[in-house]
């Protein structure tokens, strides 16, 4: 698109650095940070609790092959569907109120799923909690990323990601230490507790100054950025930018869903959604699904399979909690490009082990150093920028239709992967389908290294002008930081 001169002198050069710096925030951030990443372990826990229920429930309704499958991805189903619609109540109503109400259909889901009396009932109450896990995973980096300052945007947003991976992890201990000691059914109805939590909490924090901002509630919107910055700020310098780049934004007519099509949003949305797609279609949602089933297949013994899937979720918990204390000093773009070969060369390995039928007792070590190196370099490198890039992406008129359709971008990917997964392994072996993941994780390498510019330090205004000046790719932003270094 064509900006007129005048927006274009408003814009100045991206050169120049904005003059509002980044500040640190206070300990409320922190806290802010850490309640609404409550949502990111009831993602984790809900996603993962059906790995271990599944045989429980399976046994009490005798449950076709076909029929676990259901049960098991109706939650994806849901969390397309939560996805794509969040944004919507996001932007009308608000961030904060949309978190309130996706608490709520927590709780909801949670308990519909632990009384359901039959198969459909319960794949249609995880079809609910899904709707919640989409709508949470559009909503609350969004929410962190308008709140925090750029630099420690990362960390804080990254957060929500830890969490994820809390979630995960708990899901399978309980899987694999208390099966057969609790029903499956206080399985599903312990996720309704942290909803709880989440939902009364959310009441006393603030909502975010950018929507504020973007809805002429200037008062409201400085009350709430004092909150969260350490006295002394200088608020009104950086509610001023905030402002003039809703003003710049709104002159080009760029709002909601249409606004994505804009010509000089087009660069937020490739790298945000083609980002979120190869987080999921690298292989790592497989893996936490279907560990057990796939060392199960190629000769495992059941309690090592699930052993080894704790395994697997522990790691991916540690990593990103790595990757949390990293990101904003290594920065988005180079901690993908430095772990994505990693995990493709580990895949390439667990394959041809695969392939030469190394996988007895003798072999076992290596089966699961290889998959556990998968999720290393998987977990600690793209998996962490994934909710944080759609966080920060996207121009404030059009965020929250952004960031549904970067969620929306991860749950259908997800819901593709985890229904190809078996099929593949079926027709190309354990073997091929290893490979084939090798070389999405290689093709993510290409897309990050051509797409996604660096994101560091940047203030969400500053990235937004970057748009406008169709300055948004890593050549420009290379050559800035090594201007401004």
């Amino acid at each position: 698109m064509e900006l007129d001169d005048d927006t274009l002198a408003i814009s100045g050069e991206l050169t120049e650095p904005l003059k509002v710096q980044s500040r640190d925030s206070n300990g409320f951030m922190w806290l802010v940070a850490a309640t609404a990443a409550i949502g990111g372990f009831l993602y984790g826990y809900d996603t993962g609790i059906i790995s271990g229920a599944l045989l429980s429930i399976s046994g009490e309704f005798a449950l076709s092959h076909t029929m676990q499958e259901v049960v098991a991805a109706a939650i994806l189903l849901g969390a397309t569907i939560g996805g794509l619609s969040a944004g919507v109540f996001s932007d009308r109503f608000g961030r904060r109120r949309t978190i309130i109400a996706i608490a709520a259909i927590f709780v909801l889901g949670a308990a519909a799923a632990s009384l359901a009396p039959d198969a459909i009932l319960l794949a249609l109450a995880r079809v609910v909690l899904g709707i919640a896990v989409g709508a949470a995973s559009q909503s609350i980096p969004a929410y962190v990323a308008e709140l925090a300052p750029a630099a420690q945007r990362g960390r804080l947003v990254v957060a929500f990601s830890v969490a994820i991976g809390l979630g995960i992890l708990t899901a399978s201990l309980v899987g694999y230490g208390l099966h057969g000691v609790l029903s499956w059914r206080v399985m599903m109805a312990v996720g309704a507790a942290p909803a709880v939590v989440l939902f009364v909490a959310m009441f006393a924090l603030p909502e975010s100054p950018r929507w504020l901002i973007a809805h002429n509630r200037h008062t409201d919107a400085r009350q709430a950025l004092a909150r969260v910055r350490r006295v002394g700020a200088a608020l009104d310098e950086e509610l001023t930018a905030v402002a003039e780049m809703n003003r710049q934004s709104r002159a080009t007519h760029t709002q909601g869903w249409r606004g994505l099509g804009q010509r000089w949003v087009r660069p937020a949305v490739i790298a945000g959604c083609g980002t979120a797609a190869f987080t999921q279609l690298v292989g790592i949602e497989m893996m936490i699904y279907y560990t057990p089933t796939l060392l199960k297949g190629v000769g495992f013994e059941e309690g090592s399979a699930l052993l080894t899937n704790v395994g697997v979720a522990a790691i991916y918990l540690v990593m990103t909690a790595v990757g949390l204390t990293i990101v904003d000093r290594v920065g988005r773009r180079r901690l993908s490009l430095l772990t994505l070969p990693g995990a493709a060369l580990s895949l390439v390995v667990l394959g041809a082990l695969f392939a030469l039928g190394r996988t007895g007792p003798s072999d076992a070590p290596y089966v699961i150093g290889s998959l556990f190196a998968f999720m290393v370099f998987q977990a600690g490198g793209l998996q962490v920028i994934g909710w944080l890039t759609g966080s920060e992406v996207y121009p404030l008129t059009v965020r929250a239709a952004g960031t549904s359709a970067q969620s929306a971008t991860v749950w259908g990917s997800n819901l593709l992967l985890t229904g190809t997964a078996l099929s593949l392994i079926h027709h190309l072996g354990a073997a091929g389908a290893m490979w084939v993941y090798a070389g999405l994780n290689a093709l993510a390498f290409v897309f990050v290294w051509r797409f996604l510019p660096e994101l560091k330090g940047r203030d969400l205004e500053e990235i937004e002008e970057a748009l406008l000046l169709n300055r948004f790719t890593p050549r420009h932003f290379a050559k800035d930081l090594h201007r401004t270094a």
